[in-house]
């Protein structure tokens, strides 16, 4: 066995990776940018390195940099987990010329399987179905939106180095080609280095179905069954299970032989996953599937597989590095039950899934024994705008399916998170699904089910903003005087109390409020009840109705209320309201009466304008791209008319709200 091993990665996957390595006696590196100082994989490695800043380019992404840390601590292996450089050739090149174990394929093998078009010829050779397109290398827009012509719309533009959605663009008429190409180039660029993709034809209601492999350096390749990861958005995996629903014999021996059969032609060597589309609008059949790619690295939804045959793919991957032969054959292996896992991420589904940023007040989990927790931050931790959105991993097994998807509906539904917005309840709600639940899904599900789903904007929730305004009197405001009245101390001077005290009536007094940025007013009623008039009674009017408090001491309830620096976060209904006192000296003078001006729906990076002050502009045209966790988001234009101010340079990193361009209109 290996004696230590650096992640080169950060997050939920260097965590867990981590905690196999310690299981198993290997002293754990990790490196970090300025930005992951206090991340929790920091915390739990025996080391720990600072490689760079924030970006990934100039930290994460840096071989030479990683390297050199390898050989400062005497690493014997570096893990590269999954994104960065976990498939790139030359990184595992580089372990090799410098003594250092890599824990992944050999370079020739990620070399071959690495770029879609080749990984495509490849197979294809072997006689496995691909998908129609352009798989070639030539990269001219006017060449390549005539292979789209070709192919027939909708397309899919994909990045040849790509994966986990990144550089991949759907496209459904031809009008749409040339700014889904440029958009997907630029995503590719940033997240592989490599800007070049290939044209395919989109195949109506796919199922995205995957085949775990593995092989060890002695010749002996095994499948450990399938995954279907269908349920995707923005052609990222939302849900994974094992096994795939309606997956037959005949079709799991099929597809696992070709599987097989392309690490075999590679020479591959540790973990991988051959990457198939199916054609299910008849259920599945073995001559409805078309390979994509093969992921030359751990997945990031491999829990789902542990959880079917019991075994730690980690630990399988530090034993084959070390030389070891894999401890069963094909027909060693069986599927036990069944296993889902869902991405929590920091995005807001009720704004398109924008990417949601800031502190973790509050996180925790429910404890199972057939609930597993993959996650890298814990309580107290920032989600920052750098890296993936990922929060969580939560993953059921139960002996089927049904029992699976219940017990993590359950789960998620006792999930405790508030700070950055959150996909919980959305989740939740994908598992409780009638179509999911009966298999009648495909990866554009969620896309038409997007209301059912909650993934619309919402109203504002009236009882949590009058809750909120209820627990921030107890909080904030003179939080003595408050227990003093709800204690019925009526030896104290009235005038000593600031509860709009007057002479007959109740006493009322409007309470300025911000409700998830919004000002408003809450009217706060201070009133006495009993047969003495001896209890105070505290009531907040909001909207049309009434809420009281629950209690004398609200804080007590912390399922509903978690506290900030500012004010308080409501939890109800699986939502998030937070609620904070308005400061009238707090004014935004950048922003101030900016009406006309589009602003950064979220922290992140401007990396493109495609506008100049003066030009005339249409509502809805395309204005500038701001990238935030590894996707980016255009920006249109909200009404017709003139360019007057760009307020930020491309390459900038821009904070949420703030203005980018101000339009003018003509009175």
């Amino acid at each position: 066995m290996l004696e230590s091993v650096l992640i080169a990665n950060r997050g939920e996957i260097a965590c867990r990776i981590i905690r196999t390595a310690e299981r198993l006696g290997l002293r754990t590196i990790a490196v970090y940018s300025e930005a992951d100082a206090d991340a929790l994989f920091v915390k739990m490695a025996d080391e720990a390195y600072l490689i760079g800043p924030a970006s990934a380019r100039e930290s994460y992404l840096r071989i030479d940099r990683i390297i050199e840390v390898a050989k400062q601590s005497r690493a014997a292996s570096i893990h590269p987990g999954y994104g960065f450089l976990s498939e790139r050739a030359e990184f595992a090149e580089a372990c090799a010329q410098n003594g250092i174990a890599f824990i992944g394929p050999p370079a020739s093998a990620i070399s071959a399987m690495g770029l879609k078009d080749a990984a495509k010829a490849l197979v294809q050779k072997a006689g496995v179905p691909v998908v129609p397109g352009y798989h070639g290398t030539r990269q001219e827009v006017d060449f390549l939106r005539g292979a789209a012509d070709e192919v027939g719309y909708p397309v899919l533009i994909k990045a040849v180095a790509g994966g986990g959605g990144k550089g991949m663009k759907r496209v459904e008429t031809p009008a749409d080609f040339d700014a889904a190409l440029e958009s997907a180039q630029r995503e590719a660029q940033n997240a592989f280095g490599d800007p070049r993709v290939l044209i395919e034809k989109y195949i109506l209601s796919p199922r995205h179905i995957e085949i775990q492999i593995f092989a060890d350096g002695h010749g002996n390749v095994v499948h450990l069954f399938e995954r279907d990861c269908s349920l995707q958005r923005r052609h990222q995996k939302v849900i994974e299970e094992a096994p795939a629903p309606g997956m037959t014999p005949e079709m799991r021996a099929i597809m696992g032989k070709a599987a097989v059969e392309a690490a075999r032609a590679v020479g591959y060597v540790g973990a991988g996953t051959v990457e198939f589309i199916a054609d299910g609008r008849e259920g599945l059949h073995p001559d409805r599937f078309y390979f994509m790619e093969m992921n030359t690295r751990l997945q990031v939804e491999h829990p789902v597989t542990e959880a079917i045959t019991g075994l730690d793919l980690v630990e399988l991957q530090f034993r084959v590095a070390s030389g070891e032969r894999l401890p069963f054959a094909q027909d060693d292996l069986v599927i036990k039950g069944h296993a889902v896992e869902a991405r929590l991420y920091a995005e807001d589904p009720e704004k398109e899934f924008l990417p949601s940023t800031g502190k973790l007040w509050a996180l925790d989990f429910p404890e199972s024994e057939n609930i597993r927790i993959d996650t890298g931050v814990q309580t107290g931790d920032e989600v920052t705008p750098f890296y993936d959105p990922m929060i969580a991993k939560v993953i059921a097994h139960a002996p089927t399916r049904e029992e699976a998807l219940a017990a993590l509906a359950h789960a998620l539904g006792e999930t405790l998170v508030a700070g950055p917005k959150t996909n919980v309840t959305f989740l939740k709600k994908l598992c409780e699904a009638d179509g999911f639940k009966a298999g009648r899904f495909d990866t554009g599900f969620i896309d038409r089910n997007l209301n059912m789903l909650g993934a619309v904007p919402q109203e504002t929730d009236p009882e949590a903003v009058r809750l909120g305004a209820l627990r921030l009197v107890e909080a904030f405001i003179d939080t003595e005087n408050y227990r003093s009245l709800m204690r019925h101390d009526s030896s104290s001077s009235p005038w000593e109390h600031h509860d709009a005290f007057q002479l007959s009536g109740a006493r009322r007094q409007g309470l300025p409020v911000e409700v998830d940025g919004e000002r408003t007013d809450v009217i706060l009623e201070w009133s006495r009840s009993g047969q003495d008039q001896g209890n105070v009674d505290l009531a907040a009017f909001w909207g049309s109705g009434v809420s009281r408090a629950l209690d004398h001491d609200m804080s007590a309830d912390m399922e509903n209320f978690v506290l900030t620096d500012d004010g308080v976060i409501v939890l109800r209904n699986g939502r998030q309201t937070r609620v904070s006192l308005y400061d009238p000296f707090n004014v935004d003078l950048e922003h101030l009466n900016a009406g006309n001006s589009v602003k950064a729906p979220m922290h992140g990076k401007l990396v493109a304008v495609f506008v100049t002050p003066g030009e005339r502009v249409e509502k809805g045209q395309r204005l500038a791209i701001v990238e935030a966790m590894k996707m980016e988001h255009a920006l249109l234009a909200p009404m017709d008319g003139e360019v007057a101010e760009i307020a930020a340079e491309p390459g900038a990193q821009v904070a949420e709200g703030a203005r980018l361009i101000v339009l003018k209109t003509e009175e």
